[in-house]
């Protein structure tokens, strides 16, 4: 028969209640906590790898000094599971930039071609601009309009330079 006299043991915790590995348990669970928050981070996940490790190894040790003096375990497997888990989503960041530094190498080429896309185009765009160009001297102002191509817009210019009248057919017109 059970001596129901005594009602603290029938209360007990399993194990001995020694907190033996417990405080390994909380550090190893805020270790890998961190590192789950800085695993999923890009860029900087990778570095999670470190702290995940530690977690791995703090709670590893504490399962062990749980394990000799059967204390509970509870918060040192979740520190190993999530600091395993976060440290897995690290590493995996490694592959992620492997395989972005493998098409790198394309890289160049196509910023190459990007660039010489739209420097092109600014060109395009600055050739069939219209010009808009205004001297005022006193009563006498001069304005010349264009959007006629280079060659006339130049050849306009030059006359202008020069003091020469610019040709009948350009858009220049003497107030």
């Amino acid at each position: 028969m059970e001596d129901l006299s005594n009602p603290t043991v029938q209360n007990q915790p399993q194990g001995n209640g020694s907190p033996a590995g417990q405080t390994l348990g909380i550090a190893a669970l805020i270790t890998a906590i961190i590192t789950f928050v800085m695993a999923v981070i890009p860029c900087i996940g990778i570095i999670a790898i470190i702290p995940g490790i530690i977690a791995i190894v703090l709670a590893g040790v504490g399962l062990s000094q749980a394990a000799r003096e059967n204390a509970p375990r509870g918060v040192l497997v979740a520190g190993l599971i999530i600091g395993i888990i976060a440290s897995l989503i690290a590493f995996s960041q490694i592959f992620v930039v492997g395989k972005i530094t493998e098409k790198a190498d394309r890289w160049p080429k196509e910023f190459h071609n990007i660039m010489n896309e739209v420097q092109k185009d600014v060109l395009k765009d600055l050739e069939d601009a219209n010009i808009n160009i205004k001297v005022q001297n006193g009563d006498e102002k001069v304005e010349i309009t264009t959007n006629i191509d280079k060659k006339d817009r130049e050849q306009t210019l030059e006359d202008l330079e020069k003091g020469n009248e610019p040709a009948k057919d350009s858009l220049v017109q003497k107030k």
